[in-house]
């Protein structure tokens, strides 16, 4: 039996051939496929576990099991109905971008090993940069996602105000941001006791007040107060945190300021949010992106900012005897000396490609419509019968609950998930709720390149068709 796992031109050429036929039948049908897919899956997937085979078996059936059986059976986050939590669309040429990365599998990790295309993903970074107004000696990071990215941020600020004194560390937050702020702070070696979860106003914004006041409180029992994490768009309602009057108590007190830009942030694209709730951002010392949710990237593509870019570098510059001893010129970028990863895969080229074939307006024209979209279908959903409109689109995310004369809180929310849960079981359109301020609510999130009037029209019907029928049948 041959050990070789070298395949033959014409092997990769049908191999190829039959994975991008799939590919490309199973988008042409997003628009058809049900919004989410049947993930009560429990069964298969103990039916699935299975020993690794001593001998391959042919792609085909492969592909018959893959697409067949276990995508179908999952949430359709490409498609045009999906509302839910923070799209993520998935543009094609990122596709081509990470099968050209991973054919040609070259090494950049470190500028030596291959400048002209690490220089393709500092130029990715550098056109984020210039969009988000930060200054041309910052530097940035690709991630895996948000999550890696705040890490990263809160190494750097743990690093500027802390050195070696960490647990006198404390850090800020609202009562809404994002679990991953929490689980990053921990693994930056600050405790949760450490983190304090400031009070969201009506609005599920960060008091300003509370932040200020809770500084103070730490400093006086001889604490070291170095960071606040604000957001720029919350997954439980879109809120955006104060970013400007924050960024005037980081600059007071000397904090360094993160912002959580990982939703909203490229909606910093859009002049009337740049100029409105957004103003402020670009005054933050560190910026977490995730252009797989702003720019319709595939997940798995998050982005850092930092302001002084030498931070980001003293956070993380390293070297070791086997590593290039060629110098290394200071006016390029190397990404293992960014970040804290050597061995790593190539995902500036799915930006950089994107950028490149549609050009930056298609995508702040893109971003303008999705926020369009959330405007008007809010201002519908706010006249159906029994709506309460909790948070209004700030950019493009809006939550709700439904209620009746004589509910009480216990019922509004069971009645609130049961909208969320018959909407969505019509098939067309997938939209989730969430817990805030202590009430269950409705939210839809409008954020898939594919998502245009028809879907927001569906959703909108659909969800007044749930609403009428729960009332109906006695739910409430």
């Amino acid at each position: 039996m041959s050990n070789s796992l070298e395949l033959s031109r014409a092997q990769m050429q049908e191999m190829a051939d039959q994975v991008v036929s799939r590919c490309i039948e199973h988008i042409a049908a997003a628009g058809r496929q049900p919004s989410c897919g049947d993930v009560d899956a429990a069964a298969l997937c103990r039916a699935m576990r299975e020993p690794a085979p001593d001998r391959g078996v042919a792609l085909e059936p492969l592909l018959d099991e893959i697409f067949r059986d276990c995508v179908p059976r999952s949430f359709t986050t490409i498609g045009p109905g999906y509302l839910a939590y923070i799209p993520g669309g998935g543009l094609f040429p990122a596709a081509l971008a990470d099968f050209i990365a991973d054919t040609t599998n070259r090494f950049t990790g470190i500028w030596q090993a291959a400048p002209a295309l690490v220089q393709l993903e500092a130029n990715a970074l550098d056109w984020i940069r210039e969009w988000m107004g930060f200054p041309p000696d910052a530097r940035g990071l690709f991630t895996t996602g948000g999550s890696m990215a705040t890490f990263n941020a809160i190494v750097c600020a743990r690093e500027r105000h802390l050195g070696a004194d960490i647990r006198r560390g404390v850090l800020y937050t609202s009562d809404q941001a994002h679990h991953s702020v929490l689980k990053a702070a921990k693994l930056a070696g600050v405790m949760p006791d450490r983190v304090r979860a400031i009070p969201s106003d009506a609005r599920f914004r960060l008091s300003v007040e509370a932040l200020a006041a809770a500084v103070a409180v730490d400093r006086a029992a001889g604490l070291t107060p170095f960071a606040v994490v604000s957001t720029a768009g919350t997954t439980n309602t879109g809120a955006v945190d104060p970013l400007a009057a924050i960024a005037d108590v980081c600059a007071s007190e000397r904090l360094w300021h993160h912002v959580d830009g990982a939703y909203g942030g490229f909606f910093y694209l859009c002049d009337e949010l740049r100029e409105g709730v957004l103003a402020g951002l670009s005054r933050a010392d560190s910026l977490t992106l995730d252009p797989h949710k702003g720019m319709f990237l595939p997940y798995g593509t998050g982005a850092l900012l930092v302001r002084d870019g030498a931070a980001l570098r003293a956070a993380h510059e390293a070297t070791a005897p086997y590593l290039p001893a060629m110098p290394h010129p200071a006016d390029f970028y190397d990404p293992s000396q960014h970040g804290p990863e050597l061995s790593r895969g190539f995902p500036g080229l799915r930006v950089w490609l994107s950028v490149k074939l549609f050009g930056a307006e298609a995508f702040r024209a893109a971003i303008a419509e999705k926020r369009a979209l959330a405007v008007e279908a809010a201002r519908r959903v706010a006249a159906l019968p029994g709506i309460v409109m909790d948070a209004d689109p700030e950019l493009s995310l809006f939550a709700f609950h439904l209620t009746w004369p004589g509910a009480t809180r216990a019922g509004e929310d069971a009645a609130t998930r049961e909208l969320m849960t018959r909407t969505t079981a019509r098939g067309r359109v997938m939209v989730t709720g969430a817990s805030a301020h202590e009430r269950y609510l409705g939210r839809a999130c409008v954020l898939s390149f594919r998502t245009h009037r028809a879907e927001m029209d569906q959703f909108v019907d659909d969800l007044a068709a749930a609403a009428a029928e729960i009332v109906a049948e006695g739910a409430v």
